[in-house]
This record gives C-alpha cells, structure tokens and sequence, in this order.
C-alpha cells in the first residue's frame, strides 16, 4: 500500500511542476486537465502524509518498548502502540477506497432528461413529480438547475423535460439516478380508486466541457424559430429559440429558455457536445458494466431501477434492495440515504473487483 501512496506522491510533485511550465500554462487543454488531476489526487496526497506519520508513530513506540527499562515509558509507549495498530487498520481500510479509482466524470456538472413513459397522463404528472423531487434535492446541495427544454403533459406535469444542475460533484451524485422510475398510485383521474403503475425514465449525462468534444462549425446545421410555453410578450414573436442539428451524427439538440438567441445559441452548443460526449461515455459504461455484475451506476436505461408506492408509502431501488417507509419525504427531495447506500455499494464492488 505504501508503493502505491508513494508512487501518487511522486505523480502529485510531477504534476505541480508541469503546472509551473510556461510551455503547459500555455496550452489551455492541457493545463485544465492537469488542474483537475492535481485536485482529484489532493485526498490521496494528504492520506498517504497521515499514513506515513502513523507508521513512524508506530516504529517510534517498538523502539521504545525494545529500548526503555522504566516501566511508566513503556506503559504509555505500549498504549499508543495498541491505539495506532487500531487506527492503522481503519485508516488502511479508507485508503483502499480512496485508491479505487475514480469515474472520471464525477465531477462535471449533469443533463437530466425525464419523459414520461408507460401510462399516458399519469405518467406525464409522475415525471413532473420527479422533476420536482430533483428540483428539490439540488435545493438542499446548493446546486443550480436550468431548464433547457420541456414539453408539457396535457392534464399536468411533463411529456420530457431537460434540464443542467451546475455545482461541485454533481454527476458523481445524480448519475445513480439514470433508469425507469416505475410509479404505484391512484390516478387523479380514476373514479374507481384502483392502483395504476405508469413509469418514467430518467437519463443522467456528464456536462461535456468545451475542451471534451471538438466542434467542425461546418458540419452542425443551425436554425433559428419562436419559443413556446411561457415567457411573456416576447414569445411566439422574437426568433429566439435554437435548434443545432451534427449532419455527421443526426443528432439534433433544441435551446428555447433565454429570451436571448445569443444564449440560447451559447447552451444548445454545451448541450450538443453533450449528445457526442455521451456516445463515447456510453461505451466506457458498457465495458464498466461488463466487469462488474452488479454494476449501480449502469448504462442500461431500459433497466427498472425504482418503484414508488403510493398506497404503501414505499420506495424500493432494486438494485440493492433498498427500501425507505417514508415517501412523501423522499419525494420532497430527501434522496440522499438512496445515493449514499448506492455510492456504498458501488464501492464494495470495485474494492472487491481490485482485491480480487
């Protein structure tokens, strides 16, 4: 273990002096990228120095105990001994998680996308409740949420929705939350109070950096149309609204929330390179997924993940059997017991994967 620390050690003093090299400092892709790396091997660097004192701690109190005749010395001597081997193991065992390595893209910020599935309406509101419930969760975090696009439900809630939520680590969070969200209620609409299940699926991509994906501007097709939904006297009259089509790829990506062509121009960009960034991210997860059995945090959108029951006030995540009687809460935004326990889970797994 202690190879490894210092092998990182010596990879965190390389980096540091790269990022002083006027050479790096002008080269803005690669300097990025060498500032997150640094960052992201901080917590290592800072284990691997209190470990390293631990083990001295620990050869200075054998010595002592080899060394001293007063038996008051070796008395202490022998109880700091004793409480370091114990803190030895509970640090060496949160060092193992720390080496595990890292979803790259766990600290970029996130595009949700909610549609509503199976269950027509009700599906519909179910979304818009989930909407709300993330809406809430990124609240609590501090987090911010923009809406980029959204089709309304005809009795309520959303047909889709997609919006970005920007802060620290928010991908590494909401990524666990990517799959079919099964509902188990009674529909407003139903006169014989009988439980209906409808469904919602929810996507969850890492934010593609201007420095993740290169643009050709010749091979993205632009257009320019009103906005719909709400938004005052300028709507339905000012040609605000973008829509970006990748000829290459077909991929088409639509921005209508600024009341500004020049902003929406500016976010139907982030949110194209997106749409290409998740094309190579996709096969990384499937390669991920294919080493892992369990695998939490899966590319398969078509898996059911969760269910929430109305009737029983429960909600179930099926991926590791987890379970909450208090779902009025949960829906209020109070998630984060579920990602924590998928977050513990996960982990497990590659530490089981690594030692294995």
């Amino acid at each position: 273990m202690l190879d490894k620390l210092e092998a990182i050690y010596a990879r965190y003093q390389e980096i540091e002096k790269e990022m002083n090299d006027p050479q790096v400092t002008a080269d803005m892709k690669r300097y990025v990228k060498l500032s997150k790396d640094y960052k992201d091997l901080q917590p290592v660097v800072k284990a691997y120095h209190d470990y390293k004192s631990l083990l001295d701690t620990i050869a200075e109190c054998r010595d002592l105990l080899e060394s001293e005749k007063d038996a008051e010395l070796r008395d202490m001597a022998k109880d700091e001994l004793n409480e370091s081997l114990t803190r030895r193991e509970a640090m060496e065992e949160e060092i193992r998680i720390l080496l595990i390595p890292a979803d790259p893209t766990d600290s970029k910020n996130a595009v949700v996308e909610i549609r509503g599935g199976t269950g027509g309406d009700e599906a519909c509101l179910f979304a818009g409740d989930l909407f709300r419930m993330y809406s809430r969760f990124c609240e609590k975090k501090r987090w911010r949420v923009e809406v980029s696009d959204f089709n309304e439900g005809t009795a309520g809630g959303y047909k889709d929705i997609t919006f970005t939520v920007s802060g620290e680590g928010v991908y590494g969070l909401l990524k666990y939350e990517s799959g079919v969200h099964r509902v188990q209620r009674v529909p407003a609409t139903e006169t014989q109070g009988r439980v209906h299940t409808s469904a919602a699926g929810v996507v969850v991509l890492p934010e593609a950096e201007e420095f993740d994906v290169e643009l050709n501007p010749a091979d993205i097709k632009k257009e320019i149309f009103c906005a719909s939904g709400p938004g005052g006297q300028s709507v339905n009259t000012t040609y605000s609204a973008v829509r970006l089509t990748h000829v290459p790829t077909g991929i088409v990506v639509s921005m209508q929330d600024q009341k500004s062509q020049i902003k929406n121009m500016e976010k139907a960009m982030t949110l194209l390179r997106t749409r290409l960034y998740e094309r190579e991210y996709n096969k990384y997860m499937e390669e991920m997924s294919s080493k892992r059995k369990t695998m939490v945090a899966t590319g398969d959108r078509s898996e059911k993940i969760r269910t929430y029951n109305y009737p029983q006030s429960r909600v179930t995540d099926h991926r590791i059997g987890w379970s909450m009687h208090n779902l009025p809460d949960f829906m209020d935004g109070n998630i984060e017991d579920c990602i924590e326990a998928l977050q513990l889970a996960e982990n497990a797994e590659k530490l089981k994967a690594s030692l294995g």
